[in-house]
């Protein structure tokens, strides 16, 4: 029997989905599932009336309501670093193209079709000279923001033989651990601009960044400059750029995010939002994002959640309930929830809690059965957003 509804957005990876067994059942047109996944369409969670937890099978979640998520106790999952090669991959394949003129060159060699060998010979001696391009060695590479892609992205510039300078506002120390030790620190994003002949983003998409790449941005940067887009669209002020590109102040843009305006443009180079478009790619993002939804509504964890703390706990072999308590961060939550549970007579086995500053989540494993009664009672306390039981035990 089916314990648990998974509604399916997009393609996903069979490889993803083959990890859920019997208790699942996965479908694209559930309209009442208890878990989401989902690749770029949007989701809004306020259309799903039993929804407990939305994975996103790759990094960035603007297109999930996660702000009317965290209101509703649901749980938003996120996939870092599962598709960090193939983006990392893809942006020195299109700098090499940029650098060493390949699109222009593969143009010129498109006209030549036809040609008889000799004549063929003449022309392209006679005009390979206007696609003399530059190396990538010997560049400043400046990299703002230093997350999965970026760290893979500042590591493949020294790896090329650049001098490479990152920065990130909020450097997560798993992140800066992976850096190599040829690339240099930035305090600032100014110290990024400074001398960059490349500037690479690798930011997230939120109120920080949105516009993060504007006139005053692009104005501390010395003439001539490359930038590099292959964070969100919205993070780059395009009308800005394209001023740039006509002043000279940068000699290329290289995007992800296709526009009208872009696509025509002779400075401007663009893939069709092709980053994370691998077939490895997509299985690593469909398999994480499996494993985390997964995980969550059979034991309640919390891995890699964009609005919940992170929280594990194995359940130990006398634990018949777990009691997941969803709450806003607020002080005395942890005592009311253990006094309530204690004048019902049940016995708590653990009690783990985490916060996130804003949302406090708690892992409360009981030896007994916790009845309607109770949980009516802890779900009307002040604070309280969601509660969620799960029996082991055969229960």
């Amino acid at each position: 029997m089916h314990q648990y509804r998974i509604k399916t957005i997009d393609t996903i990876a069979r490889e993803g989905l083959e990890l859920l067994d019997s208790r699942f059942a996965v479908r694209a047109d559930e309209d009442d599932p208890h878990g989401i996944i989902v690749r770029s369409s949007t989701v809004d969670t306020a259309r799903y009336p039993s929804l407990l937890a939305v994975a996103r099978a790759g990094a960035g979640v603007n297109n999930i309501t996660v702000d009317a998520a965290t209101a509703q106790g649901i749980c938003v999952f996120n996939t870092p670093g599962a598709n960090a090669n193939a983006v990392a991959e893809l942006v020195f394949i299109m700098l090499g193209m940029q650098v060493r003129n390949i699109h222009k060159c593969l143009e010129f060699c498109h006209r030549l079709a036809g040609l008889p060998g000799e004549a063929l010979t003449t022309r392209i001696e006679r005009e390979k000279s206007a696609f003399k391009g530059s190396e990538l060695a010997g560049k400043t590479f400046g990299v703002i923001g230093l997350g999965k892609i970026g760290v893979k992205v500042a590591n493949g510039g020294a790896l090329r033989q650049m001098r490479v300078v990152g920065f990130d506002p909020a450097p997560a120390l798993e992140n800066i651990h992976q850096l190599s030790p040829d690339v240099e620190l930035s305090r600032s994003i100014a110290g990024v601009l400074r001398n960059a002949d490349i500037l690479s983003i690798h930011v997230p998409l939120n109120d920080k960044t949105r516009g993060l790449v504007n006139r005053e941005l692009l104005g501390q940067l010395q003439p001539g400059v490359i930038l590099v887009n292959y964070a969100r669209t919205a993070v780059v002020d395009e009308e800005a750029v394209i001023a740039a590109l006509a002043s000279g102040q940068l000699s290329g843009y290289i995007t992800d995010f296709p526009s009208p305006a872009l696509l025509c443009h002779p400075k401007v180079l663009t893939s069709p939002h092709l980053g994370a478009s691998t077939e490895e790619s997509e299985e690593q993002c469909a398999s994480m994002a499996v494993r985390e939804l997964k995980s969550y509504l059979e034991y309640g964890h919390v891995t890699h959640s964009v609005n919940f703390p992170t929280v594990e706990n194995i359940p130990a072999s006398n634990v018949h309930t777990r009691l997941i308590m969803i709450n806003q961060d607020m002080p005395g939550m942890i005592g009311f929830a253990s006094s309530t549970i204690g004048s019902y007579g049940i016995n708590i086995v653990s009690y783990s809690n985490e916060s996130n500053g804003r949302i406090g989540y708690n892992i409360i494993d009981l030896e007994g059965q916790i009845d309607s009664e109770a949980q009516a009672k802890i779900l009307e306390h002040p604070g309280v957003m969601r509660l969620r039981l799960i029996r082991f035990m055969g229960a």
